[in-house]
């Protein structure tokens, strides 16, 4: 059953038993944070996909939504694998405990693991796009006028962000510090570089020219 909680914007969270058990799963094992902006992901991208026309599983797209950072948790610090990875397991299992589709499995596990690689998953299925749009809208503000005002406002008294800008940073901070070779090559980087004293990004010019290979 769909509640005044579940609807924003016109809007609406699937009700269904993944739905439900998802919600119930991060509300109770991340942080208020985490838990607001995931929500907010999935009302953002589903608006979004309207405003594309695009045709998407919203059940999905919530699970994605949903899962996406939950990798960012204490559980994972020392997994040594990316977070991103990491929540698109987590989901992975989730989901198959639950006897779904290898096919959705894998659209949910592709949605997560690549919602910070920009430039990918907005040429993949609509629940892949859809998620990092979501992200991108919440945490970067890609496409901020693309949404209306109201619309925008509805997600936000729902689902609050005080001080999400200087929050989201520490929280991307204390998940990826204890595994910084997982930053290479991605967006990561560049929190560790601001927040993490004496970290030194790795160079992928370097990488090469320092390999083993003579030429």
């Amino acid at each position: 059953m769909t509640t005044d909680l579940d609807i924003a914007a016109g809007v609406k969270v699937p009700a269904t038993t993944l739905t439900r058990e998802a919600t119930e799963l991060i509300r109770d094992t991340t942080s208020e944070l985490i838990y607001h902006h995931s929500r907010r992901v999935y009302f953002f991208g589903s608006l979004q996909g309207r405003g594309r026309d695009l045709s998407f599983d919203p059940e999905l797209l919530y699970l994605g939504a949903m899962f996406h950072d939950v990798g960012l948790n204490e559980a994972f610090h020392a997994s040594g694998h990316r977070f991103e990875v990491d929540s698109a397991n987590e989901a992975k299992r989730f989901l198959q405990a639950h006897g779904v589709p290898e096919d959705s499995v894998r659209r949910v596990w592709t949605a997560i693991a690549l919602h910070t690689t920009p430039g990918v998953p907005e040429f993949m299925e609509p629940e892949v796009a859809l998620v990092t749009a979501g992200v991108e809208y919440d945490v970067l503000g890609i496409g901020y006028g693309d949404l209306s005002a109201e619309d925008r406002e509805a997600v936000v008294a729902l689902h609050p962000r005080p001080d999400f800008k200087n929050r989201i940073l520490r929280a991307f901070t204390d998940g990826v510090r204890s595994k910084p070779k997982t930053t290479f090559g991605n967006v990561k980087a560049d929190v560790l570089e601001h927040f993490m004293p004496g970290f030194e990004r790795g160079d992928f010019v370097r990488t090469i020219l320092d390999s083993r290979w003579t030429e």
